[in-house]
């Protein structure tokens, strides 16, 4: 035999042996690094990185999953901008607004009361300021963007929604509080 062929049968071989297993048996594996690396957790030092934490901040621009962003910023001057570029994307339907009747009374009659007069029960008990009732003349001239803009970052005293409400949800709370209490149909 030649040299050739002598590497050829061995190279066959090495790998015939490596595709002995069965179909629930484990081949042989030649390089387990590869399939199985070393478990670190989160907090923990980590020497291969260089940083030295296993955690790493995620790269600028990065994105979570299922979460868009925001461009627009705190203040009256975004707000306002807001309202003009902002409308709402979901049909306003009989399930649309009573699925935001439903997220209202759980997140915003507290403050905002039943009737969104600014009398809910946190305020009425002078925990927290006032809020603006919907039908005042300043927020009745907010357009479905600007409340939904408020919902998203805030306004004044009332934090942020945007946490607590995917976006779908905060479009429901404003189709209810413009269609039922600004609109005609307010109770």
């Amino acid at each position: 035999m030649t040299r050739g062929s002598t590497q050829g049968l061995v190279l066959t071989l090495t790998v015939l042996a490596g595709c002995g297993a069965g179909g629930n048996d484990r081949a042989r594996e030649y390089m387990p690094d590869m399939a199985r690396g070393p478990a670190y957790k989160a907090f923990a030092p980590n020497a291969a990185t260089r940083t030295g934490l296993t955690l790493q901040r995620p790269v600028a621009g990065t994105v979570a999953r299922g979460r868009l962003p925001f461009h627009y910023g705190r203040g009256d001057d975004e707000a306002a901008r807001a309202g003009r570029e902002l409308t709402n994307p979901l049909a306003i339907a009989p399930a649309t607004i009573e699925d935001g009747r439903g997220l209202y009374q759980t997140y915003c009659l507290i403050c905002h009361g039943a009737a969104g007069k600014g009398d809910g029960p946190l305020a009425a008990s002078g925990k927290i300021p006032t809020p603006p009732a919907y039908t005042s003349e300043r927020v009745a001239a907010f357009t479905p963007g600007r409340i939904f803009h408020v919902l998203t970052v805030g306004s004044g005293k009332m934090p942020s929604y945007a946490a607590l409400l995917a976006p779908g949800e905060r479009w429901k709370v404003v189709a209810y509080v413009s269609q039922r209490l600004q609109g005609d149909t307010a109770p």
